[in-house]
């Protein structure tokens, strides 16, 4: 399933964008363009709304921590928000949540 309906925003002098779908394999090539896209667009940071991602394998666990390492480098952040309690106990399980913001842990889901 492809990405072509993630939405993209602005908030606070971030960009917001919201996966429709998992961060798997086969979707990272998609919202990469889009992380790039929106790096080198803005100067506020990085928001991932996770509220309709169901999973995240390897795969875009890299792409997480890529992001994280090209904003850090421009002295940006990235932050996910509308996590799920399962991908909350992931990220943690991998100490990533010591290194990019995660909030509204267990958010609904739409």
């Amino acid at each position: 399933m492809i990405m072509s309906k993630s939405v993209s925003s602005v908030k606070d002098n971030k960009v917001v964008l919201a996966p429709d779908s998992s961060i798997v394999a086969s979707n990272v090539p998609d919202l990469r363009a889009r992380i790039r896209a929106a790096i080198e667009n803005n100067s506020g940071g990085l928001v991932l709304d996770l509220a309709k991602v169901d999973m995240i394998d390897s795969t875009g666990i890299g792409l997480l921590v890529a992001a994280h390492n090209s904003l850090a480098k421009t002295g940006m952040a990235l932050e996910l928000i509308n996590t799920s309690q399962d991908m909350l106990d992931l990220l943690r399980s991998l100490r990533l949540d010591q290194h990019f913001g995660i909030s509204d842990a267990g958010a609904k889901r739409q």
